[in-house]
């Protein structure tokens, strides 16, 4: 089933696209205000893309429904991983870029971004998906499937920018899941911009500072 979305345009006949991925629980609305707090510059013509995860039971919720991009088992590194929704909500992903590419979007053009377990889909999709996208920006988050990362990532061009933030007092999702999340990365060839702040399990106002001097770098 397709995902519905919020979308927002901050120009008419937007030029570039960011499709932003929300986190356990949450729902597209949540990353709204990241239009107005990201103060880009009025010219530049941006569709804004925050997708509603579909509703699923969540095993590590003892089953309650949650609205994510897949079913999560455990928080260690080594828990089981749902490959099969992972996999669906990547198709779902594509479903959205290509969306955008037939509205005259390029791929080249468009930013896939995600906090938590967005971020984590957001990594998934964005290594694997064959689109040759302007980057990925992923927030206080981690590398799913990390023992198959040399599969799934293996066409993925090493040049593509990705940004890895994370608060140092995450206990949520402790640093140490993005710094080797940034070890495998570079490992296989990507160069990866990293940087921690003072901050939990959320996005700083620094951050979004950062958010946009990056934005706009890729879009050069």
């Amino acid at each position: 089933m397709a995902l519905t979305a919020v979308t927002i345009d901050t120009q008419d006949h937007p030029e570039h696209a960011v499709i932003w991925l929300h986190g356990l629980g949450a729902s597209g609305h949540d990353f709204e205000p990241v239009v107005e707090q990201l103060e880009l510059p009025e010219n530049l013509r941006v569709r804004f893309v925050f997708p509603h995860a579909p509703t699923r039971p969540i095993t590590l919720n003892n089953g309650i429904p949650l609205k994510a991009w897949y079913d999560i088992y455990g928080l260690d590194m080594d828990s089981p991983q749902d490959e099969k929704g992972l996999r669906q909500s990547t198709s779902d992903v594509c479903a959205l870029i290509e969306q955008l590419v037939q509205s005259g979007i390029t791929a080249e053009r468009i930013i896939l971004a995600g906090f938590s377990q967005g971020g984590a889909q957001c990594l998934y999709t964005g290594l694997s998906c064959g689109y040759p996208l302007a980057g990925i920006l992923a927030i206080s988050c981690w590398l799913p499937l990390h023992k198959k990362f040399s599969d799934y990532a293996l066409r993925a061009d090493r040049s593509l920018p990705i940004l890895l933030l994370h608060g140092m007092y995450d206990v949520t999702i402790p640093i140490s899941a993005a710094q080797s999340t940034r070890e495998t990365l570079e490992q296989h060839g990507f160069t990866v911009a990293w940087q921690s702040y003072p901050c939990a399990h959320t996005v700083s106002p620094q951050e979004i500072r950062d958010i946009r001097t990056w934005l706009l770098e890729c879009w050069q």
